[in-house]
């Protein structure tokens, strides 16, 4: 599979222009974005997207053929999306979006006076 060159920087100016949203390297290589301690996906490098998930949305993602079950853990909320084309930039924005709109929604649950 050949890698969308300059996917991660697309994918991580658009992502870093969102409000609170932060990029710190992620454990297992690559770049994790965060709302503040709560990851809400990473990228390795030009390749591959994973993003977290409840498992109803996960579900629904992957039924779509909007994205794959996680490559290393299937059965988790976790989805994998494979920047194959230049068009699967955009594509992988929106499902960090999607990630973090749920973040921020969790977040008022929890703190209201944010």
């Amino acid at each position: 599979m050949m890698p969308v060159h300059g996917a991660k920087e697309q994918i991580t100016q658009a992502i870093l222009a969102w409000e609170g949203v932060t990029a710190r390297p992620h454990r297992f290589g690559g770049t994790e974005y965060r709302l503040g301690r709560r990851e809400i996906g990473h990228i390795h490098g030009d390749t591959l997207v994973d993003i977290p998930f409840p498992k109803k949305v996960r579900d629904e993602l992957i039924a779509a053929g909007r994205a794959e079950p996680h490559h290393i853990l299937p059965e988790s909320g976790w989805i994998s999306f494979y920047l194959r084309q230049p068009t699967d930039v955009e594509q992988a924005i929106d499902l960090f979006r999607q990630s973090l709109e749920l973040a921020l929604k969790q977040r008022s649950k929890t703190n209201p006076s944010r």
